[in-house]
């Protein structure tokens, strides 16, 4: 599987983009899929992550009631509505793939498959 990040971009705070996270490669199937961001001089940190079937989703506290993960398995693609955006929200955000939802909530970085990240910009 291979990852490829789309939807990053300048916005004013308060506004809203929506990220994307195609798969290509092998099969998608099974996988549970998350969202990871990296602020400038900071470690990597979850975001949010959905299971294979979008059943479950879970989220980090900092951005929980302001941004959603949902998944379009029929496209192999991931998306991230991100609402209410603040400054501390900026940050290259990344997509993620793993078989195993719960390496993924956890925050653990050490996933199966990687994009290349997308940076989101959020001026005041």
């Amino acid at each position: 599987v291979q990852l490829v990040e789309s939807g990053g971009g300048l916005v004013q705070a308060g506004g809203s983009l929506r990220l994307s996270c195609a798969a290509s490669g092998r099969t998608f199937s099974g996988y549970a899929m998350g969202w990871f961001r990296q602020a400038p001089g900071k470690e990597r940190e979850f975001v949010a992550a959905i299971s294979w079937t979008g059943g479950s989703t879970y989220y980090a506290d900092s951005v929980k009631g302001r941004f959603t993960i949902s998944r379009d398995n029929a496209k192999n693609t991931v998306y991230l509505q991100m609402n209410s955006l603040t400054p501390e929200d900026t940050a290259v955000y990344y997509c993620a793939a793993d078989l195993a939802l719960a390496r993924i909530k956890s925050g653990n970085r050490n996933l199966e498959v990687w994009g290349q990240g997308t940076l989101v910009t959020v001026s005041s």
